[in-house]
C-alpha cells in the first residue's frame, strides 16, 4: 500500500484542516501548553501539526530489553541504532522507534534520549543532562521542516530533533550534546554482541511493530509535510550523511560514499552493505538494501546521521551537499 494510504496508521485524519490553521501560540496555550512562547529562535509559521496531539506518539520512558540472541521478531537486515557508552552497548530497533520516536533511557551512567524521526529518517542520540538537570522528552505532535519537534517535561520547551536545539520556551537557544551512535543491521549487531540488550516493546500488541506505516515514502518525489526550499544538486529524498564536526557539518550523499568512499579533515566515512530501508516496504524486514555508514576520526566513532537531502538542506542551507 502506498504511503498516503498508510497515513491512517499514524492518526493523520483531518490533517488538511489542521495545516490550514495559522501557527498561533494562543491556540497552543489553549491546548494546555505551559511553554514560554515569548522566547523563540524561529518563525512560528514554520511549525505544522503532524496530526497526533502532544504525546499522541508516546515516548518510551521505562524501556524494556532482551538479549540480542533471544530476539526473533527483528529481521536480520532490519536497521537498529547501535549505542555504546562506557562498557555498555545496546541496540534500539527502528521497528520500535518508528511508533514511539523517543526512548528516555540511561546507559553507561549517562541519561540519553534515543530518537528517530521517520519523515526525516533521522536517528540521533542525545545526552539528556543540561545544567545539572536531567530532562525527559516527549513528542509535541508538531513538525518543523518535516522534522520531529520534541519537548522536555520539566520546562515544556520545544526542541528540534535534527539539531538538538531548544527553539521555543524557557531553554530557547540551548543545545543538547549529540552522542556517537550508528545504524547497523540487526544480524551484525547480534553476531558481535549476542548478550547485549535490545529494546523490545513494553506491550507487543500496542502497535504493529515490524510494520512500516510510511510504505513507499523514501521513493516519493517530494517529502511530506514540507514546504521549504529543496536542494538543486541532488534529489530531495536522496540519502545523505551529515557528520557533526566541531565546525560546520560535512554533508555527503550516501551514493558518493558507497561508490568512492569519503574523507575530509580527518573524518573517514565508510560504507557498509546489507541494511534494509525502514521506509520502503510495508514490512521493514523486506525493505530494499540501502546500507549504512561508519564515521570515525582518529579511530573514534563520530556523531552523524543518515537523513534525506531535503532535511540537510533545510537546516544547513549554507552547506554544499557533496553529491558526486
Amino acid at each position: 500500500m502506498k504511503f498516503l494510504c498508510k497515513l491512517v496508521f499514524v492518526c493523520l485524519a483531518g490533517l488538511a484542516a489542521t495545516m490550514a490553521a495559522r501557527a498561533d501560540p494562543d491556540r497552543w496555550a489553549r491546548e494546555g501548553w505551559k511553554t514560554d512562547f515569548s522566547r523563540s529562535t524561529i518563525d512560528f509559521n514554520e511549525i505544522l501539526s503532524g496530526g497526533p496531539p502532544r504525546d499522541g506518539i508516546p515516548s518510551i520512558d521505562d524501556p524494556k530489553f532482551a538479549p540480542a540472541a533471544t530476539i526473533a521478531t527483528v529481521g536480520d537486515r532490519e536497521p537498529v541504532i547501535r549505542l555504546a557508552l562506557g562498557d555498555e552497548i545496546r541496540a534500539y530497533p527502528l521497528q520500535v522507534l518508528t511508533w514511539h520516536e523517543i526512548v528516555n533511557d540511561e546507559i553507561g551512567g549517562v541519561p540519553v534520549a534515543v530518537t528517530y524521526c521517520p519523515l526525516c529518517n533521522a536517528a540521533i542520540v542525545f545526552d539528556r543532562r543540561l545544567d545539572g538537570r536531567t530532562l525527559e522528552f516527549g513528542t509535541t505532535g508538531k513538525l518543523r521542516n518535516s522534522d520531529l519537534v520534541m519537548y522536555d517535561r520539566r520546562t515544556e520547551s520545544w526542541w528540534q530533533q535534527f539539531t538538538g536545539e531548544a527553539i521555543v520556551g524557557e531553554l530557547t537557544g540551548r543545545t543538547l550534546e549529540l552522542l556517537p551512535s550508528r545504524i547497523v543491521a540487526f544480524e551484525s549487531f547480534r553476531r558481535e554482541n549476542p548478550d547485549a540488550p535490545v529494546l523490545v516493546p513494553n506491550d507487543p500488541g500496542l502497535r504493529a511493530y515490524g510494520r512500516n506505516p510510511y510504505a513507499g515514502y523514501d521513493s516519493a518525489a517530494r517529502p511530506f509535510l514540507y514546504r521549504g526550499d529543496l536542494p538543486d544538486n541532488i534529489s530531495a529524498m536522496a540519502r545523505v550523511v551529515v557528520v557533526r564536526t566541531d565546525a560546520e557539518p560535512i554533508i555527503v550523499s550516501l551514493k558518493r560514499v558507497r561508490e568512492q568512499g569519503f574523507e575530509r579533515d580527518g573524518y573517514d566515512i565508510r560504507y557498509l552493505d546489507g541494511v534494509a530501508s525502514a521506509l520502503d516496504r510495508s514490512a521493514i524486514a523486506e525493505g530494499r538494501n540501502v546500507g549504512t555508514v561508519r564515521v570515525t576520526r582518529n579511530g573514534e566513532d563520530v556523531a552523524h546521521d543518515i537523513t534525506f537531502a531535503f532535511v540537510a538542506h533545510a537546516f544547513h542551507p549554507e552547506i554544499e551537499i557533496v553529491a558526486e
